[in-house]
């Protein structure tokens, strides 16, 4: 499904970034932003739009701040069509926003997982709704999902932001067999991401009486650029972003009941931090106030670079491998038999 997309034919384009007032969908934009691109901006705090579009003007890019909220679908047609209007067309979208509640499940309210769901998963059905309208009229387009390892895995003490992304990877794929039902040029790509270094650590509503921290390898939001980037230009089924997220995929994929004994211990104990829960203001139902950015607590920590793997390619090496072995084998007991 090769697609005549904006970056390749060689001039700039128009995106929009869900959840793009901090965090990882902050660094997506200005990622696009670098590379000369008309970027819509969708969050809910105002304040921190207009700061992320001064940034996005700033490495280069033209910015429009679009306050919403993800969990209404009515509010993202809007901000969709002023894009529209502005610019006259829409070649990518990036789906990033995202809410979470941390806890066991017995101590998460009904409520709380409502809201979860209608931010975490129906906030991308509703982006790649807008999305797909004006894409499928103009017969192109590129929509990216940024997903995470934990669509794959789950861990304890994340049931409710695993789920949503679970049901994200669900909805993806059903999506993508459809438009490739219609021979269509648009490309659906899965960001499968690690722990990120984003302020998600500092503003989710968090039901343990200590502060939680991201399980393994930490990775800087400017990763996330890259890979939407990647994404956009390339058009890949699923990317796998990061070490962490790479071994957490293939674990489970290979030992689910190991993994699953695994996550009882090391993920419930590795979110685990010895600095007390101040349980002040979080983002779940309200934009949480402050002037966050991209980057959370863990900067000691974070990786500037990962390992972005497209697994079609992987799985094709490993058969190449598998292949090559038996071939060498099968000479090998030929010599032996001569």
């Amino acid at each position: 499904m090769a697609r005549e997309g904006a970056i390749m034919d060689g001039t700039s384009g128009v995106v929009v970034v869900t959840g793009a007032g901090a965090g990882a969908a902050r660094s997506i934009a200005k990622r696009f932003g670098r590379a000369g691109w008309r970027v819509g901006l969708i969050s809910r705090s105002r304040e921190r739009l207009e700061d992320a579009a001064r940034e996005v003007e700033a490495a280069g890019g033209e910015a429009l701040a679009l306050p919403a909220d993800v969990a209404d679908a009515d509010a993202v047609m809007q901000a969709r069509d002023r894009v529209l209007e502005r610019w006259g067309a829409l070649d990518a979208w990036v789906n990033g926003a995202m809410a979470t509640v941390v806890g066991p499940v017995w101590d998460i309210t009904a409520e709380e997982f409502r809201r979860v769901t209608e931010t975490t998963y129906l906030g991308y059905v509703h982006g790649t709704l807008a999305a797909l309208e004006p894409m499928r009229r103009r017969g192109r387009g590129a929509i990216v999902q940024v997903g995470s390892a934990l669509s794959y895995r789950a861990i304890p003490l994340q049931s409710a932001y695993c789920a949503a992304k679970f049901a994200i990877r669900g909805f993806t794929d059903s999506l993508r067999a459809e438009l490739i039902h219609e021979n269509s040029r648009i490309t659906l790509t899965m960001l499968q991401m690690p722990g990120m270094n984003t302020p998600q650590f500092d503003w989710a509503r968090n039901k343990l009486p200590v502060r939680y921290q991201p399980v393994g390898g930490v990775f800087d939001p400017s990763v996330a650029g890259e890979a939407a980037w990647r994404a956009v230009r390339d058009g890949p089924r699923e990317l796998w972003v990061g070490s962490s997220a790479v071994e957490a995929i293939a674990g489970q994929l290979l030992a689910p009941g190991l993994m699953d004994r695994k996550m009882a211990r090391s993920a419930w104990d590795g979110q685990i931090t010895n600095t007390a829960n101040p349980h002040g203001p979080d983002n779940l139902f309200e934009p949480a106030p402050g002037r966050y950015a991209e980057r959370g607590r863990f900067g000691d920590r974070a990786r500037s670079r990962a390992a972005i793997v497209d697994p079609r390619k992987a799985r094709a090496v490993a058969a190449a491998t598998a292949v090559g072995g038996l071939v060498l084998a099968a000479l090998i007991g030929r010599a032996k038999a001569a």
